[in-house]
């Protein structure tokens, strides 16, 4: 279920959680099984997705705005 308005569950600081810990899992699973530039990717990826959130959450981003696709 998720709530009427995304901007208030967003500034839970679980809007976006989801998604830095499928990109750790995913890296975590090419460390273990020998995938070199899988495991490189995740982590620019993760990077990424930080640098992206902490602009949103500093309100350069797209701040109140509905996730685009399924919220996990």
């Amino acid at each position: 279920m998720r709530p009427a308005d995304w901007s208030e569950w967003c500034w839970a600081d679980m809007c976006h959680d989801w998604i830095f810990e499928v990109l750790e899992d995913l890296r975590s699973y090419a460390v273990q099984n020998c995938l070199p530039a899988t495991a490189a990717m995740a982590d620019e990826a993760l990077r990424v997705a930080r640098a992206e959130v902490a602009q949103e959450d500093a309100g350069i981003g797209a701040a109140g705005r509905a996730p685009k696709g399924r919220p996990n």
